[in-house]
């Protein structure tokens, strides 16, 4: 029997244009949920929206999670839209790393405002609308739950978000709502394809996941989507580190062990 358009979910992704919020998008369109697409650039919505209208229906909002009526706008549309909002994922967030004493009041205001308030914002506004079996999930990151060298702002606010998962897990799972952190290792995308085969960024990363292939921003898109359905609906709370083991073990690769040691004279 075919599901009443009315009766289909309806997911409101932050940082929807590109990545992993793109990611995300096509994998909640082909789960079955309608979406409103949250992001910058109003040219990389309409593409999104123009390769996923054969699949879902897809409303979009061009502007910054950072502006003061971002959140209400987001999902005023997702109401207006659709008459109902399922699932909010907090994607969008700032990349920006600098240890503490090379950081400025703008890095920090920056990456604050786009990677912890706009989620609380966000979350504060959809939690207005929201019915039992809906779900606010954020991504954020394995720094988030323990430091990393030069990690600075970027890691403190990342740890503030497990600390929002949990509250809001805690105050409003009662009602049905449920709250996850989806914390990933280091995903290849725009952000980070630059430094990706640096040798510093792969001992740091490859040589220390106990894996055997990197991340991709599918591995994060499905699991979101996971946790957004009825197969995920006990799951209320937690972080899952989407990362190859790298963050609950100390490996270190054969070749990176039996390496000789360069000792500048």
């Amino acid at each position: 029997m075919k599901q009443d358009s009315a009766q289909k979910p309806v997911v409101l992704i932050t940082g929807a244009s590109a990545g992993i919020g793109e990611a995300i998008a096509r994998r909640f369109a082909a789960g079955g949920f309608r979406i409103v697409a949250v992001a910058r650039r109003q040219d990389r919505l309409d593409q999104l929206a123009k390769s996923l209208s054969a699949t879902t229906e897809v409303v979009t909002l061009a502007m910054d999670v950072t502006a003061t009526d971002a959140p209400q706008r987001a999902v005023d549309l997702a109401i207006k839209s659709f008459g109902r909002l399922d699932c909010l994922v907090n994607n969008a967030g700032s990349g920006r790393w600098a240890p503490v004493h090379e950081t400025d009041d703008g890095m920090l205001n920056e990456v604050i405002e786009i990677s912890l308030k706009a989620p609380f914002r966000f979350a504060r506004v959809a939690l207005g609308v929201m019915k039992a079996d809906a779900s606010i999930i954020s991504v954020g990151s394995v720094f988030g739950t323990l430091g990393g060298l030069n990690g600075g702002i970027y890691c403190a606010v990342k740890a503030g978000l497990v600390g929002l998962t949990q509250t809001l897990a805690a105050q409003y799972g009662a009602t049905g709502i449920r709250a996850n952190l989806v914390a990933p290792g280091v995903i290849k995308t725009d952000m980070t394809r630059d430094f990706w085969d640096a040798p510093a960024f792969q001992r740091i990363n490859q040589e220390m996941t106990p894996f055997n292939r990197d991340g991709t921003v599918e591995d994060v898109a499905n699991t979101i989507h996971f946790l957004a359905s009825k197969e995920g609906s006990y799951i209320n709370g937690q972080t899952i580190a989407l990362d190859g083991g790298w963050s609950t073990t100390k490996y270190l690769s054969y070749d990176a062990l039996v390496c000789e040691r360069v000792v500048a004279s």
